[in-house]
Parts: C-alpha cells; sequence; structure tokens
C-alpha cells in the first residue's frame, strides 16, 4: 500500500515539475509582437495615441494688431500682426490627443517718409519655425526658447479636458505676462504668456468637426504680407498680413479624415501722416468668422462664399492621401488666382486660389503628432 502510495505522489510531482517547465518555456505576447488583451492607460500626460482615437478635430485662433505703432521720428511706423494658432484632436471624452501651439508675429516697418522698410516678398515665419533664431532664451529665466515652452505646454495639456485646460491656475508678472502658468508641473519650463492658447483651444473645441480613424493631427500655414503698401501719392500706406491655415487629421495609411481650413487677412492702415485709423484693441476675425460679411459672393461667378468653398475644399480631401490632393490639377484664372480646381467635383463649388492650403496641407501632414 505504501509502495502504492509512494507511486502515486512521484507521479503528481513529475507532472507538477513538467506543468512548471512547460508554463516558463511559453512565449509570451510580447516574445512574438502581439498585442496583449489589455494595455495600460497613458501616464505623465505623454503624447501616447491609440489607433483611431481622435473623434474630433479643431482649430483654434486669436489675433490682435495692439503692438501696431503710429509713425514716429526717428522710428518709423510699424503694423504688427500677432496670431495665436492651436490644432488639436479630441477623444470621445474630450480629453485632448494631439495638440500643437505656434504663434505668428509678423511685423511690417515703414521708414519716417512712410515708405516699405521691410521686405515684405520675403515669407513670413513663426515662432516655431524660428526655432532657436527667435532669440528668446537669452532674457529667458529658464534657459528655454519660445517653441521648447510650447512644447512643454502641449505635452501639459495631453490627457486633460478643455474644462481643466482652463481651469489652469496662472498669474500676473507683468503686462505683457498676465497670464503665466502658476502649476508646479509648469514652473521650470512654461514662463510664455498662455492667455491666447488657452482660449484657442478652447475655440477649437467648440468649433471642431467629427473624424473618423484619425491618429495624428497637424498644423499648416502659409504667411505672407506682400500685399502691404507705402504711402504713394494718394494712397495711404497699408500693412497687410495674410495668414492661410489647414488644421488636418490623418488616419494609419497617411489619408486625411478630416481637415478645417481657414485665412486670417489682417489690415493696419494708416493715414498720410502715419497714424493708424483702426482701432487696435478691436477682435480681428477670420474670412470663416466673417462668413457672409466678408462679401466674395457679390463677384463669384458661382454665387458662392469664402467659407463655402473652403468648405466644399475640406469634404474633397477626406480620403485621399497629402500626394493626392498637392498633385490636383489647377488652372491660372489672373495674377489673383494663379492655382484655381480644375477638377470636375470642384468646378461649381471652388474658384478662390488653392495654392496656399495645399502648401499648409502638406506642412500639417510633415509635422502631424
Amino acid at each position: 500500500m505504501k509502495k502504492k502510495i509512494s507511486v502515486l505522489l512521484a507521479t503528481v510531482f513529475a507532472f507538477s515539475m513538467l506543468s512548471g517547465c512547460a508554463n516558463k518555456g511559453e512565449t509570451t505576447p510580447a516574445a512574438n509582437n502581439d498585442k496583449p488583451a489589455a494595455t495600460e492607460p497613458a501616464k505623465n500626460n505623454e503624447n501616447t495615441k491609440t489607433e483611431g482615437n481622435i473623434v474630433k478635430l479643431g482649430l483654434g485662433h486669436i489675433t490682435s494688431i495692439s503692438k501696431s505703432k503710429d509713425l514716429e521720428t526717428g522710428k518709423g511706423a510699424l503694423g504688427q500682426v500677432d496670431t495665436s494658432l492651436v490644432a488639436a484632436g479630441f477623444d470621445k471624452d474630450g480629453k485632448v490627443v494631439s495638440i500643437t501651439i505656434d504663434n505668428a508675429q509678423t511685423k511690417v516697418e515703414f521708414n519716417d517718409d512712410l515708405s516699405l522698410k521691410t521686405d515684405v516678398k520675403a515669407a513670413g515665419q513663426t515662432k516655431v519655425e524660428l526655432k532657436d533664431k527667435y532669440g528668446m532664451i537669452k532674457g529667458s529665466k529658464i534657459q528655454k526658447e519660445w517653441y521648447q515652452q510650447a512644447e512643454a505646454l502641449e505635452k501639459w495639456m495631453v490627457g486633460k479636458t478643455v474644462d481643466e485646460i482652463t481651469s489652469m491656475k496662472t498669474k500676473k508678472v507683468n503686462d505683457e505676462h498676465p497670464q503665466v502658468p502658476d502649476v508646479p508641473e509648469l514652473t521650470s519650463s512654461v514662463t510664455i504668456n498662455v492667455g491666447e492658447y488657452i482660449e484657442a483651444v478652447e475655440e477649437a473645441y467648440k468649433n471642431a468637426i467629427d473624424v473618423t480613424g484619425g491618429v495624428k493631427v497637424g498644423l499648416g500655414h502659409e504667411i505672407s504680407s506682400a500685399k502691404s503698401t507705402g504711402l504713394n501719392g494718394d494712397k495711404t500706406p497699408l500693412a497687410q498680413v495674410d495668414t492661410s491655415l489647414v488644421a488636418a487629421a490623418f488616419d494609419k495609411d497617411g489619408k486625411v479624415v478630416g481637415a478645417i481650413i481657414d485665412s486670417a487677412q489682417t489690415k493696419v492702415p494708416f493715414d498720410k501722416n502715419g497714424k493708424i485709423t483702426v482701432d487696435k484693441t478691436a477682435p480681428q476675425q477670420t474670412k470663416v468668422e466673417l462668413k457672409d460679411k466678408y462679401g466674395m459672393i457679390k463677384g463669384s461667378k458661382i454665387q458662392k462664399e469664402w467659407y463655402q468653398q473652403a468648405e466644399a475644399l475640406q469634404k474633397w480631401m477626406v480620403g485621399k492621401t497629402v500626394d493626392e490632393i498637392t498633385s490636383m490639377k489647377t488652372k491660372k484664372v489672373n495674377d489673383e488666382h494663379p492655382q484655381v480646381p480644375d477638377v470636375p467635383e470642384l468646378t461649381s463649388s471652388v474658384t478662390i486660389n488653392v495654392g496656399e492650403y495645399l502648401a499648409a496641407l502638406k506642412e500639417a501632414y510633415t509635422n502631424a503628432k
């Protein structure tokens, strides 16, 4: 009897050992590159994304001409347009999944005789594009350039709702910096004024469009001050900055799942004595914000306003890759319209010049995150 029990125990022990060895030798999901059944949520607000979880795309922008200056002997006159930009992707819970923050600070300077001092043919650059050339680090207490601080702010926003972002505690440092972050996570990384960017995020969410399958979001822009003019006889000086904007969401195959197109045509007019003739504190609106007030329909052969044509172009882009979109056939109508769509789907819906928006879309894809 004892012998039978001993044999039985030995068999059980051997079976247990074999089972243990088999378990230790099994291939884990990580080893064969299979995805685990469940993944841990993103930590520390890192810009980590689950495929296709961007369900809304937004574009926000705040434009000001308040820093423009009347003519002052020896200093000339200045038309300055500051545009704070945000492109963001949100998940089903309204949390930020991807965000890009930028700022276009475009200056048009005039000499004492009100002739143009600035080379207005040169393409405008944003602070992110300028990177170290912007030169803010020289006076930075935390030794960080503007684009580095913008990146830190973006990282902080990821994983938060708009309400959580807009309720950020801030402090006034001086008149130039009335809203600087006053939260421990940003003390050593962000000292720029964040008011406009918080407002732009709120606008981006408020006006967001629905998208399906988005994994990345990008921001693109083309900036020109070429339409600015100096004093010429009875023609008074004008600083004009045209900022073409595209926010776009892309799927895993690089196809556009949603796009928002807009244009800020911002003017700072002067009289013959170099005095600014508009209210510098008045809100500046884009063509989409102006809607019917923009007034393009009066001269439109297809009887469509600018924002309606932009919407048609956005719709046409969906489902296409950037290469397919930028290879669109176009035609020159006149010097003001060198690239008008020449494809059957857009003949009756888009007669605006699209060159700047194609270039901006390409930039949005290149810098998408």
